[in-house]
């Protein structure tokens, strides 16, 4: 059954400039199937001052490559201050605004797809699929209130904590199917005690889990016709540990660097680490590595995100850095890891996430190191592997890769849309 399909994410916008991203490429493939997708996102867009000028209209429509969107009016802002929660709000009531008007004038969809990171827009989804008559997915990309509750943002005792759990229960409780991009999904709602079998009130059943991705013709392509001239990255003679990502105080680019320094004090001469990014703690990294003598990393600076997949397959280690927290053993939906799989390189993490997804494939190790010297001793184990046992972690990247196609999890999208639950929704009596 092909389905009018409306899919809701406060930051899309994005996706609208960049053409790619999880939505995007869930369009662009559910359109190949026969569907209608149509993305509602901010005006506003988050990651960058290039905003949509509604002129002065609650929403405003474009189209890029056949994919409709939506974009609701909502205040800029810069930050996470208050100017953000008050774009949410005001995302939230536009949203429901602007889909009584515009399935008065299109008709209404068959099916909502809301999607967090804030759970409002999960809320919007629910209410407005109420009104239509229509089911409901809540995609669920961040545990909120729990990931605030993990890294100190929030009291777990305090009222507005209390509030924000008893909405999330609420939205798991009405959402037709849920979707968890992090596969422990189902784990967080039976720790929770919610589900049906301990005395809660949520069908564990509907729960499904889909994790981010790479769009793998999109990489190959880019990888071969967006090359970046950089000495660092084609010397030969030294082995390249590639971090690619913001360098802000959240992502502690300060211990990669200190994990260099102790290599070099080990008298590695020939592992090199090439950082690329920005952010509020680049210029002082730099001034570290001068004063300390860090002469083994370079920081590049930010590039774009098309250059990117020639960069990491440019590497021999390519790692990702993430501070240890309460949540991970639900498992991980990070957007770097896909990419890092599609470059067919190994990869070290310093953090090892539930259902960790390295380690599942080989595509390199993922440990709790607890410090630059655990980091820089298993970089050290990996720069020490034979040819054969290099390969293998190679080749795991690949295979991963293959499994985390947008094609194929496309299609696992589609097997939820085509649920009997959803179709006897969808269905008139």
């Amino acid at each position: 059954m092909r389905q009018n399909v409306w899919i809701w994410n406060h930051y899309a916008t994005n996706m609208f400039f960049d053409q790619a991203g999880r939505h995007y490429w869930f369009a662009e493939n559910l359109i190949k199937e026969g569907y209608k997708p149509t993305i509602f996102c901010a005006s506003t867009n988050h990651f960058s001052d290039n905003h949509i000028d509604t002129k002065g209209s609650r929403y405003s429509l474009d189209s890029v490559n056949n994919i409709p969107f939506i974009f609701v009016n909502t205040p800029e802002y810069k930050g996470n201050g208050k100017k953000r929660v008050l774009n949410m709000i005001s995302f939230y009531k536009g949203l429901i605004k602007t889909a009584k008007e515009f399935a008065e004038l299109n008709g209404k969809p068959d099916v909502i797809l809301a999607s967090s990171v804030h759970p409002l827009t999960l809320v919007a989804g629910i209410k407005i699929a109420k009104k239509f008559g229509v089911p409901c997915i809540c995609e669920v990309r961040d545990l909120w209130p729990e990931t605030l509750i993990a890294y100190n943002k929030l009291n777990k005792d305090s009222l507005i904590t209390k509030i924000l759990c008893f909405g999330e229960k609420w939205i798991y409780e009405k959402a037709d199917k849920l979707i968890f991009t992090m596969e422990g999904g189902k784990d967080y709602i039976i720790d929770k005690r919610w589900n049906i079998e301990q005395g809660g009130s949520i069908d564990i059943d509907k729960v499904h889990h889909i994790n981010n991705g790479v769009n793998l013709e999109v990489f190959n392509y880019n990888k071969e016709h967006y090359k970046i001239a950089d000495e660092d990255l084609e010397k030969k003679d030294t082995f390249k540990v590639v971090y690619a990502g913001s360098i802000r105080l959240a992502n502690n680019v300060k211990s990669i660097v200190d994990t260099a320094l102790e290599i070099k004090k080990l008298g590695y001469k020939d592992i090199e680490f090439i950082i690329y990014g920005d952010g509020n703690d680049k210029v002082k990294l730099e001034r570290y590595c001068i004063d300390n003598n860090v002469d083994n990393v370079v920081f590049k600076g930010f590039v774009n995100k098309k250059y990117i997949p020639y960069i990491l397959s440019m590497s021999d280690l390519n790692i990702i850095h993430f501070e240890q927290n309460k949540i991970k053993k639900y498992g991980a939906s990070l957007n770097k890891m896909f990419e890092y799989f599609a470059s067919g390189k190994p990869i070290l993490s310093d953090c090892e996430f539930g259902y960790d997804l390295i380690n599942k494939y080989k595509a390199g190790y993922s440990r709790d190191l607890k410090n630059p010297i655990d980091f820089s001793r298993k970089i050290i184990d990996i720069y020490n592997l034979n040819e054969d046992e290099y390969k293998e972690l190679c080749n795991g990247s690949i295979r991963a890769s293959s499994e985390y196609d947008y094609k194929l999890l496309s299609k696992h999208m589609i097997s939820v849309l085509e649920s009997r639950v959803l179709i006897n929704r969808i269905l008139p009596n």
